[in-house]
């Protein structure tokens, strides 16, 4: 079944109206025509059979047949993951496995090994963004991974509120294993290539961060977020 995008506000009544670049993949890529059926996700966990009524240049009208479960459903688990910013272009692979993973949310951190500068992020967050939008079609899920604006590391751990759950810092430099017990919500820290700096270890603790590590393995930075996310969803979530 096909899928597409429209934000809630996108849908009135029984209808829902397809924007511009949702109705050109529609039309032009994969040649639907009216009368055919297709699914349609609202971001927020919705997700609608719907029957394709009008085609035009710029948008498309379906109406709404029923709502219907999402092939993947959400995992119990509310997971912020907080990562560095890479100079290169690897934190693309770490969002695009983050959603897969049922990541409920990424923080792009601007971190003092990360050899990246917060004017140079712009661009990169309005791609991140639709790799994640890309992301949630292809792996069925009905809510979308939101991602926050880029900060730097100290204004990050400044505004962490005090309903961010567990707080996890993964660090290979004074890590511990995993604390025990059961939590559903998580934010997670994980650090550049370099590893982090000893003042923001100190910042992180402060701010109630436990770091962890994953045993003796050596990874890159992107594995590193990806096996973190996977196995907090594994010991807390829905991968079991």
């Amino acid at each position: 079944m096909r899928r597409f995008f429209a934000r809630p506000e996108q849908f009135t009544g029984s209808y829902v109206v397809l924007a511009e670049e949702e109705t050109r993949h529609l039309r032009d890529v994969l040649r639907l025509k009216a009368g055919d059926d297709v699914r349609v996700f609202d971001g927020r966990g919705n997700e609608f059979r719907c029957s394709v009524v009008e085609i035009r240049k710029a948008a498309a009208s379906l109406k709404m047949i029923e709502q219907v479960e999402p092939a993947a459903p959400e995992s119990d688990l509310d997971l912020t993951l907080a990562v560095s910013v890479y100079k290169s272009d690897k934190l693309d692979l770490v969002v695009q496995k983050a959603v897969e993973l049922g990541v409920s949310r990424l923080s792009p951190l601007i971190t003092a090994r990360g050899e990246v500068k917060l004017g140079d992020t712009a661009k990169r967050l309005e791609r991140w963004r639709k790799i994640t939008l890309e992301a949630t079609k292809q792996c069925e899920r009905a809510r979308i991974m939101e991602i926050d604006e880029v900060a730097s590391f100290p204004d990050y751990i400044a505004g962490v509120s005090d309903d961010t759950g567990l707080r996890l810092m993964f660090s290979e430099k004074g890590g511990d294993v995993l604390p025990e017990g059961g939590s559903k919500k998580i934010t997670a820290l994980v650090g550049p290539k370099g590893g982090w700096d000893d003042f923001e270890i100190e910042l992180a603790t402060k701010g109630g961060f436990h770091p962890v590590k994953l045993g003796s393995r050596i990874m890159r930075a992107e594995t590193a977020a990806i096996s973190f996310a996977a196995l907090l969803q594994f010991r807390f979530g829905d991968l079991n």
